[in-house]
Order: C-alpha cells, then structure tokens, then sequence
C-alpha cells in the first residue's frame, strides 16, 4: 500500500489531480454543465497518459465538479449539478441573509468529509459493497424514488396539498416523451421537439433560475446582502458548524456511500434522502428550508461521497454506479483496463493507486475549493444588478444548449421557467415540481418492472410489500411523511389550539377565486394526462395514469380545503411585473435570433436587453457603455470558452 500511495503524490499526479480539481470546480459552477459533461469533454485528454494517471484526473475532475454544483445553488439558487438540488434549499436562504461565504464554506468543508468517506469506503469495503448493491431489485429502486419524494412533506411551503400536486406535475413532465418501458410515444401533443422528452438539467435551470432573474429585475434592491467588511473564508465558524453537525454530516456520508453504490441512483437522489433525514432529525433554528446549515451539510456531503461510492460497482462489476462512472468506464476500456472482480488483484496498481489519488484529490478540493468560492461570492455580491443578469440569462441559455446541442432545450427552459413563476405565484413551490421530475422515470421504470414481475409471480402485492429490504425502506418513508406533521397531530392529541391556526388570516374572496383557478389548471392538467394515456398500452399507460388519478383527487381536496378554510397560500410579492415578463421575452427572442444572428450576436442582443430591464437607477451614457461593453465582452468570452474549449457547436447564423 505504501508503494501505490508514493506512486499517487507522484509531481505528475498531484499536478493532474489539482488542475482536475480546478477545472470540474470551475464547469461544475455555470448551470447546465453537469459533472458527467465535465469528464467527458476533458476524456481525450487521458488517452495519452498512463491508466493510473488518467483515473486520477478523471475522478479529480469528477470530484471538483460535484461540488462546484453548490456555488450556483447558494449564490443563484439554481442547482449548477443535479446533485445540489438540495443545496439550494437553505443554501440560497442564508446567502440572502449575508451569509453565503459561510455557506460556501461549509459546503466546501462537508464535500471534503463526504468525499473522504466515499474513498474509504472504495478503499476498504468495495467488494462486500458492490455485492450489497446487487441485492437492490425494482421494487427498491422504486421505493427509494418514493422516499425520496416524501421530501415533499418538508418542501411544501405551507400547503402540503399544493405539494403533492406539485409533484405529480413534476412526474407528469418527466412522462413526456417515448416510454422507456415499451417505447410508445407519449404526451407529445403531435410534436416531433419533445419525442426525446425533457431534458433534466434544463428543466431544472428554469425552474429554479428563471423565476429567480424575473424577482431579480422586479426590484430596486440588491441581489444578496453585501457584508459591511471583508470576513474571509470563515472557516473558523465553518469548523463549528461542522462540529455542531457531526452525527448529520457522518450519516449523510454513508448514505451517500450506499447510495452512490447502487448503479443508476445518482448523487441527486443522495442529496435529497440526506438532507430529508437530516430535516426529520434535525433540531434547533433557523428551521430547515429557512436557512439551516444542517441542509448544506447534508447535501454536500452525500453528494460527495456518491464519487467514491459510484466507484465501488464500476471497478468491482463494471456496473456505472453514476453517469459520469459510464464515462469513465469507457476512458479506461479504450487504455486497455478490463474491470472486474479480478480487477484489484491483477491490476491493483492502477486500482490502489487511483484511489490514493482520489484521496488527494478530495484533500485539494480544500484550498482549491475555497479559493474559487471566495472569489465566486464577492463577484456575485459586488456586481451590478444590470451586469449580473444578463450574464447568469445566457449561462443559463448556453448550458441549457450544451447538454444536447438544441435550441429546442433552451426553449423548454424559458417555458419551463415562465411556469415555474406562475405556480409559485400561486403557492406551488417548485421544489416538489423538481423532485417529481427528478424521480419521475426512475420510479416508472422500477413500478412497471416489479409489476411486471409480481404479475408473472401471481403476487403483485407480495413483490412490492413482501421483501424485507423494501419494508425498512417504506417505514423510512412514512416516517419522513408523517414526521412534519408530528407538532400538529401533538396539538391535536392534546386538544391544543395549533398556533399557526389561531393566527391564520381568512382570505378575500379575490385571493380565493385565484386559489381555485390555480388549482383549476393543475386539474386540467391531471385530466388532460388521463384522457391521453386511455391511447396507450398497459405498460405505459399504468404510471401516469395512477399520478393523474391523484392528482385529481389532491386537487378536489385542495380546492375543498381552500373554501372550507379559506386559508389561502400564494405569493404576492410586490415589484414590477412588466419588468418580470420582459425577462422570458428577452430570452424567447434571443433563442429565436439564433439561426438569423449566430449564438454570440443573440446573446449579446438578449443581454443588453435584460441589461436595461434590470437597471432601477439612472446611468450617466458613458456608464451604460461602460456596462454594456463589459457584458459583451463576458458573453462573447463564454461562447469562445464552450466553442474552442469545450468542443460545443453552438450554431451561426445567417448575417455572422
């Protein structure tokens, strides 16, 4: 072991392993470049070095940019990587509050843990790991989607109802398309764009992002709070959070472990079962989802620790835990590396000396990573409004279209995000909308095959509710469901009056009118679902079905809820409407003046658009070509870094 640790801190490889650290750090950052598009378009590059060394850039740059997704998450609050979706949920909360360097230290300290724990585990329990991985079935692949929905039980702000509706929309979207359960076309409505459904990643930028630029520009006042004086990295603080969190940051690691271990599960279904477990055990203030560094914590370190985890069924069964372990793998098939059982007895010197090297690497992510934070935090801070939003539209724009080369996926998004401020509006919080598109196809595929199964078995029921893994996780879940609710049924035991009862606020019947309109839409959409899927065959027709079947009855309990009650949750924040609106038409337009101008003149014809949108205050002319210059300048630096750099085609038009 000795001699595979000396190979690892090789100049050579600390080298590869700081610049990978770097560079996933960097692309992991900007919304839209996933850690899997990170490996792959840096892939090449290995296919000169040795095995060893190349596995340690891979996994350093794999390792930087699961956890550059929580710059984005805290200072945007849009997931850079689908693995930080639950970063954003306190994360954003505290960067509003003037904390964010502390969050992005916090972050940075609890990916080292998660990582850390992640390569120990690659490490030491590997093989005992890879084999407990394959006592997952369907049936626990679909609970686990099911548990990791019953976040939605913490996430709906105020209205538990509008969150389970929330969610089957969610679920609903990630529906269209072709079935991958039989392959039949689905929701489409006759459109040859959305055959290939909805891009994950783009969905979830505009979902969160966009509605997030539309506030932004609504409003005179600043994007976070800019501290009165330089605080530095704040580790000292950082340290006693991670003190204070040491049970939740241990817990989460090794959920993240397990779960990286399963092949398929991902580091986004890790965040969210972490920091859902962190919320039910969690105590103290501010209150998860307000602003608690115990949800940072919990995500970050899970996600993480997924890196080693996913490592665990892809060098012992040459099984991808995670999509960008699939990428990996195929990098060292084409170096000649055959994985396998065999494979850390007959080429334990590439295997031992990777997995110092991930050691290394997760070290580096330290200083690396509190370096780039740092600056990350003050440019985001210090930046005019006017300049901020135009730049994060087109990140948004051309990372939306890198994923799958396609201006229709930028389409999607801005539609996307347009919805998502209108249910928020309305008092559907977007995060149970994500998770149900996030879990959506993993829990169809899983419900249809151990359907499948238990119809072949005559025992549809024992498949589900008869395999003792699959009970340990449906308790797990009804507890996660029930546990939010626990202060109120206690209140009820004791026949106490609920506080947030005695001081609820009877809605107007305007406020009212709207709340069943919204829930209106929602319904139409459910019975829409269902009038399509009486057209498809069993297989894909069962899920969707059921989720619109629900749906409905959610909404007919909401709808009654909101009369009987006349409690109403709805966002009515004030601020210019005309200036929200101009943000997807600017975006709409720009994506549509792509193919007549090129992607660069479009970008640049959106952003200074938004520019003006966005600015509240009154600009001398040299201070506006000041300020357009330098938005120009960044836009067009981005579209040269995805062309020449990251190999994306963005599209030219017909005039440059």
């Amino acid at each position: 072991m000795l001699d595979y640790l000396i190979a690892a801190m090789s100049p050579l490889n600390i080298l590869l392993a700081l610049l990978g650290v770097a560079a996933g750090t960097i692309i992991g950052s900007i919304p839209g470049l996933t850690a899997t598009m990170a490996v792959a378009v840096l892939v090449p590059v290995t296919f000169a070095m040795s095995p060893d060394s190349a596995l340690i850039l891979l996994g350093a740059i794999y390792t930087g940019a699961i956890y550059g997704g929580a710059y984005a998450a805290i200072l945007l609050n849009t997931p850079g990587t689908p693995s930080a979706i639950g970063t954003t949920f306190d994360g954003y909360p505290m960067a509003k509050k003037g904390d964010g360097d502390l969050a992005v230290s916090v972050a940075c300290l609890s990916s080292l843990v998660g990582g850390m724990v992640g390569a120990l585990a690659l490490l030491l329990l590997a093989p005992p790991l890879a084999e407990a991985a394959l006592a997952f079935g369907p049936v626990e692949y679909f609970w686990l989607a099911v548990f990791g929905l019953s976040l939605i039980a913490a996430l709906s702000t105020g209205d538990f109802l509008k969150g389970l509706i929330g969610a089957g929309l969610g679920i609903l979207i990630a529906m269209i398309g072709i079935s991958e359960t039989s392959a039949e076309v689905r929701f489409t409505f006759g459109s040859n764009t959305l055959l290939g459904g909805i891009e994950t990643v783009s969905a979830l930028i505009g979902l969160y992002c966009v509605p997030v630029l539309m506030e932004l520009v609504a409003r005179p006042e600043r994007h976070l709070e800019q501290p009165e004086q330089s605080r530095g990295f704040r580790l000292p603080e950082a340290v006693a959070i991670m003190l204070r969190e040491k049970v939740n940051l241990l817990r989460s690691s090794v959920i993240g472990t397990l779960v990286g271990a399963l092949p398929g599960a991902g580091g986004s279904i890790a965040g969210l079962v972490a920091y859902s477990e962190a919320r039910r055990t969690g105590r103290g203030e501010p209150a998860y989802g307000q602003g608690n560094p115990g949800g940072i914590v919990a995500t970050e370190s899970a996600n993480n620790a997924t890196v080693g985890g996913g490592f665990i069924p892809t060098l012992v069964l040459g099984i991808p835990g995670t999509p960008p372990d699939a990428v990996i793998l195929g990098a060292l098939l084409v170096q000649g590396v055959r994985t396998g059982p065999t494979l850390f007895s007959e080429g334990s010197s590439i295997v031992y000396t990777f997995i110092f090297g991930l050691f290394l690497a997760t070290l580096l992510m330290l200083p690396v990573g509190l370096l780039i934070g740092r600056f990350a935090y003050r440019a985001i801070v210090q930046a005019p409004k006017a300049g901020l939003v135009p730049v994060v539209a087109f990140m948004t724009v051309i990372g939306s279209f890198a994923i799958r080369n396609s201006l229709a996926d930028v389409g999607v998004m801005v539609v996307l995000g347009m919805i998502g401020w209108l249910a928020t509006r309305r008092g559907f919080s977007v995060s149970p909308i994500v998770l149900g598109l996030i879990l959506g196809r993993i829990a169809e595929e899983a419900f249809v095959q151990s359907w499948t199964i238990g119809d072949a078995m005559g025992n549809v029921a024992g498949q589900f509710f008869g395999r003792p893994l699959s009970m340990v996780i449906i308790a797990l879940t009804l507890l996660s469901f029930i546990y939010p609710f626990m202060p109120r049924i206690r209140q009820i035991v004791t026949r106490q009056t609920p506080l947030e009862i005695a001081e609820r606020v009877t809605a107007s019947p305007a406020a009212i009118a709207r709340d069943l309109v919204g829930i209106g839409v929602m319904a139409a959409v459910a019975a829409t679902a269902l009038v399509q899927s009486a057209s498809l065959n069993p297989e894909a027709a069962v899920f969707p079905r059921t989720i619109a079947i629900a749906m409905l009855v959610f909404c007919a309990l909401a709808a009654l809820n909101a009369v009987v009650t006349r409690h109403v949750v709805e966002d009515r924040s004030d601020g210019s409407t005309p200036r929200r609106l101009a943000v997807p038409v600017a975006m709409a337009v720009g994506v549509m003046l792509v193919p007549v101008l090129g992607f660069a003149c479009a970008g640049i014809v959106m952003g200074l658009a938004l520019m003006v949108c966005a600015e509240h205050e009154r600009r001398s002319a040299g201070s506006w070509a000041l300020l357009a210059g330098g938005v120009a300048a960044i836009i067009l630096a981005f579209t040269l870094g995805f062309r020449e750099i990251l190999s994306v085609p963005l599209p030219g038009g017909r005039l440059f």
